[in-house]
């Protein structure tokens, strides 16, 4: 089984309480399951928060959905990402996280298909996307193996650093985007006021869900408008 993975927390210092902030009367967290709801091959879709008590407000949310949902570790993210991959026997997880209202459902679906053709650990879509466009698929005995080896303080917070920083020890795939896609240089997650500000003129302005061709231009005519 395949997961999809959103971790949330409310804990947010440049932004707090981002991931449950309405984008054209929309919590930032129903935008990402929605569209991982829209992932056309077979996954099971769990919002992964914390066991902290300003995070009871997420479970709430996800109950009041029928969205499943796991609780761990705040600041050990890793071992948080195993846990729930052990708990609902994945093979394999997406990982989302609740700060990025724009993800990319078509590109979700290629990443999957690239990371069982090419039988990989590990495989990303991030490199030329738009930032917060993008996602990652692990093998779950891959995460197990960073969680085993991954002993430095970045290694527990990014579930992806131990993996990225000894690519000898993995197979390692990357998704090749399409040329209209590739705008590494445009931000589209959510993690300041002014992010924020500009993802509520995307939401307001394209039709839901905003696809990401969409989402780029807005992005461009917001930063237009901002620069006058």
């Amino acid at each position: 089984m395949t997961g999809v993975v959103i971790q949330a927390r409310m804990g947010s210092t440049r932004l707090p309480g981002k991931v449950l902030k309405s984008l054209a009367g929309i919590a930032i967290l129903e935008h990402i399951v929605h569209r991982a709801s829209l992932v056309a091959q077979q996954v099971q879709i769990v919002v992964a928060t914390t066991d902290q008590v300003q995070d009871n407000v997420i479970l709430q949310f996800c109950r009041e959905r029928n969205t499943k949902v796991f609780r761990g570790s705040e600041n050990h993210v890793l071992e948080r990402y195993v846990q729930c991959a052990r708990h609902y026997s994945f093979d394999h997880v997406v990982r989302l996280t609740a700060d990025n209202p724009f993800v990319d459902v078509e590109e979700i679906d290629r990443l999957i298909l690239l990371h069982f053709e090419s039988n990989s650990d590990y495989t990303s879509s991030f490199r030329n996307l738009p930032v917060g466009v993008g996602a990652e698929i692990f093998l779950f005995s891959a995460l197990e193996r960073s969680l085993k080896k991954g002993v430095l303080p970045h290694h527990v917070e990014h579930v992806n650093e131990y993996i990225l920083e000894h690519p000898d020890e993995f197979t390692i795939a990357e998704l090749t985007i399409p040329s209209a896609k590739k705008r590494p240089d445009t931000r589209l997650t959510v993690d300041t006021p002014e992010d924020f500000r500009k993802a509520a003129f995307i939401c307001e302005q394209a039709p839901y869900p905003v696809s990401t061709l969409e989402a780029i231009k807005l992005s461009e005519q917001f930063e237009m408008i901002c620069a006058r």
